[in-house]
């Protein structure tokens, strides 16, 4: 039977272990880390002789005091320094989570991410809390966000329903990206029984008209299993990772496939997903076992992947 003294000994370190372990998650590694991951691969239909790198990063959740103006510069600094021959943002450049000190003004967030160079652009597209926390582009059911503009008046083109073609060492491909698929949100006050999306992947693929590749930029993993073998990469953000994750679970899967999207390199048949966890928090400002990261993608490199 333990005694008194070991229960208590017990018991101080269990409080003590919990409370680092909070330490960690709520200001470490959501506010201090920043990881680098990589891919390397070939997808099937893509140009022979076209190497490209893609520098991406998602979920940003400007707010005050997880992810400040001047992290988000740091984490700007660090993505130019990759190499990419382009880069992409996949959306959620606002809050979202309400348990922050300040929010960080679209105009602030724009003009940090402004600062992004790659020799073939930077591009972009826009995702659902973008959507929801501009409540004039909620009542009128259309954009353009506070987003759409703040990343437009940088020079920073944003993708809705759009395609446009782009070349690298006279190879010709596409870069394709879509609305929000979460973009109207469920709303008494608006009168919306269901959350309405406003992508339009047909449409989208329709303004493609040679045999280049195709890249394929989704906020929300979700489209996946509607994604022609055409496009040669989808890239997503959205999930976080689950953005807790313990030996392989996350208590929070924002997908209505589970854990099927959640995060890394999906390969279906011909098709090839790459999920970013993003880097930001949504819902509550902790992470744990996905730290934020900026995701780094070689195409055209070693042996194509089926």
């Amino acid at each position: 039977m333990i005694s008194r003294r070991g229960f208590l000994k017990l018991f101080g370190g269990s409080v003590a272990g919990l409370m680092a372990l909070g330490g960690y998650a709520f200001g470490y590694e959501p506010v201090v880390r920043l990881s680098v991951t990589r891919y390397q691969l070939t997808p099937p239909g893509w140009t022979p002789g076209l190497k490209m790198r893609i520098v991406v990063l998602t979920d940003f959740h400007a707010c005050e005091p997880w992810m400040t103006a001047d992290r988000i510069a740091s984490i700007c600094t660090h993505a130019n320094g990759l190499g990419g021959d382009l880069i992409v943002l996949l959306g959620d450049y606002t809050s979202g989570t309400d348990l922050i000190t300040a929010r960080v003004d679209h105009h602030i967030w724009a003009a940090e991410l402004a600062g992004l160079n790659a020799p073939l652009g930077v591009h972009a597209i826009i995702g659902n809390h973008d959507w929801w926390h501009d409540a004039a582009a909620q009542k009128s059911g259309y954009g353009p966000t506070f987003s759409h503009k703040a990343l437009a008046d940088v020079g920073i083109p944003v993708y809705s329903n759009r395609a446009a073609r782009l070349e690298k060492d006279g190879h010709g491909f596409w870069l394709a990206g879509l609305e929000d698929q979460l973009a109207l949100r469920r709303s008494v006050r608006w009168k919306r029984p269901v959350t309405k999306g406003l992508d339009d992947l047909n449409g989208t693929l329709a303004q493609i008209n040679d045999d280049a590749p195709v890249i394929l930029l989704a906020h929300e993993p979700d489209v996946f299993p509607t994604v022609p073998s055409r496009v040669s990469l989808t890239l997503s953000g959205h999930t976080h990772g689950g953005q807790i994750r313990i030996l392989g679970w996350s208590p929070y899967l924002p997908s209505r496939y589970g854990d099927r999207y959640l995060y890394g390199h999906i390969i279906e048949g011909q098709r090839h997903l790459i999920v970013s966890g993003g880097l930001g928090c949504s819902v509550a400002p902790v992470r744990f076992g996905v730290p934020p990261e900026i995701v780094v993608i070689d195409l055209g490199e070693g042996n194509a992947e089926t």
